[in-house]
């Protein structure tokens, strides 16, 4: 068993890929965006080219350039970054993951392909198995996320064994509001030291309470610096206060899910956070208003997330 190097742990931001107005990446942000997380919200972790990242709206050789260039951009400067290679096809997610492996990233998480979709845990697990052998050095994340994929073969049920067929199995990314399969992925894991990390970042307070080692989700970009705080209050055993910060985040979340949220307006409110333009995303995806981003500006202004 190879020997990794730290569990990844605490917040992992679910990075956005920053875009031109025509629709290309744009590269020349990523090393800003790097200083962003690090110095301004405390998040050292990243996540790339998943879900938030339009990963499977992304060309495979865009795919690859994006990974590099995070790599590049955080040598020195984050703790991990993990990239999503997950695909459709099993030829082109081994070719991610080999590719990861090569250029230095610190682990890989697949999602269930979801057009022919996996009926089963052992076909789901012989996917995965042959993607992580693409990569032997890496660690390996299986990424749950059914509302996506439509994949419902629960965690803890795929937790059971999978370390003796994929051997580099280090963790999941449990995007899922089913509090009772991620406590049984907690419960029944207790010796195997699994990164269990809670991807609903509304409800990431009750992953806390039920075990999760960190979380990964996209509001870390640019609440990272609030949630860090719920996170050390929850360490503290400070419930009430850590309750507080969660409420609060809670209060934003609700606000835009009602205006609709998504991929779309995430950058839109990246970019007005942070100032890093990151552009609007991808077809079939639609830009985000100005009324959207006007509304949130005000209510983050309004719960003292947002200063400028």
């Amino acid at each position: 068993m190879a020997s990794w190097k730290k569990k990844l742990q605490g917040l992992v931001a679910a990075t956005l890929t920053p875009m031109t107005e025509n629709g290309d990446i744009n590269f020349s942000v990523i090393g800003q965006y790097v200083d962003y997380l690090v110095k301004e919200q405390g998040v050292k972790n990243v996540f790339v080219n998943g879900t938030t990242g339009e990963g499977l709206s992304l060309s495979i050789s865009e795919r690859r350039q994006v990974a590099e260039e995070w790599v590049t951009q955080g040598r020195n400067k984050l703790d991990q970054v993990v990239i999503h290679v997950g695909a459709l096809s099993l030829k082109e997610s081994q070719e991610l993951a080999q590719h990861a492996a090569e250029i230095g990233a610190d682990g890989i998480a697949v999602i269930a392909p979801f057009f022919f979709k996996p009926w089963n845990k052992d076909i789901l697990i012989n996917f995965l198995r042959e993607v992580a052998a693409a990569a032997p050095t890496l660690p390996f994340y299986y990424y749950h996320i059914p509302a996506l994929t439509g994949v419902k073969i629960r965690a803890e049920e795929l937790l059971d064994g999978i370390q003796d067929k994929i051997p580099t199995f280090q963790g999941l990314k449990f995007s899922d509001t089913d509090l009772l399969d991620f406590g049984q992925c907690v419960d029944q894991n207790h010796q195997r030291q699994f990164a269990l990390l809670f991807g609903v970042d509304e409800q990431l307070l009750s992953g806390l309470v039920m075990g999760a080692t960190g979380a990964v989700g996209s509001t870390y970009n640019y609440l990272g610096k609030n949630t860090n705080q719920m996170l050390e209050a929850f360490e503290q055993k400070d419930f009430s206060s850590a309750l507080n910060y969660q409420f609060c985040i809670q209060q934003f979340i609700n606000f835009v899910v009602k205006l609709g949220f998504g991929v779309s307006q995430t950058k839109a409110i990246m970019t007005l956070v942070s100032g890093i333009p990151m552009g609007p995303p991808r077809l079939p995806l639609q830009k985000a208003t100005r009324e959207f981003t006007d509304s949130a500006e005000a209510k983050l202004k309004s719960l003292g997330f947002l200063f400028h």
